[in-house]
């Protein structure tokens, strides 16, 4: 899927991917990869600058955790961040009926003073 087609649902992708609970950026993409049947592979050039932006919102909250031998990062949703999603999931489904109505198949428009 081109990046181009991800803009303004990024923020929306990330948050759903957290919502099962906390995880690392490693996780996060592998997350978002099973949901979408391989479809969305994020780069960490796109990812980590995302999820520190999202944390910045206040829609995350990181924090550092050591497993075996690693440092990492782990992120997980603020009550803040599951509000925005629950709004990003309403805007989402308004742009898919909206588009879905203007893309799809049309449908014999009546022609006003003439029966069917």
């Amino acid at each position: 899927m081109r990046a181009e087609a991800l803009k303004g649902h990024l923020d929306g992708l990330l948050l759903a991917a957290l919502e099962p609970g906390p995880a690392h950026g490693f996780a996060v993409m592998t997350e978002l990869r099973c949901r979408t049947g391989g479809v969305v592979d994020l780069e960490s050039g796109t990812l980590y600058p995302a999820l520190r932006r999202l944390e910045g919102a206040g829609l995350i909250v990181g924090t550092w955790t050591t497993s075996p031998g690693r440092r990492r990062r782990e992120y997980e949703l603020t009550d803040r961040g599951r509000r925005s999603l629950d709004e990003q999931r309403g805007l989402w489904a308004d742009f898919v009926a909206v588009m879905g109505a203007a893309l799809g198949p049309r449908a014999a428009m009546p022609v006003p003073g003439v029966l069917a």
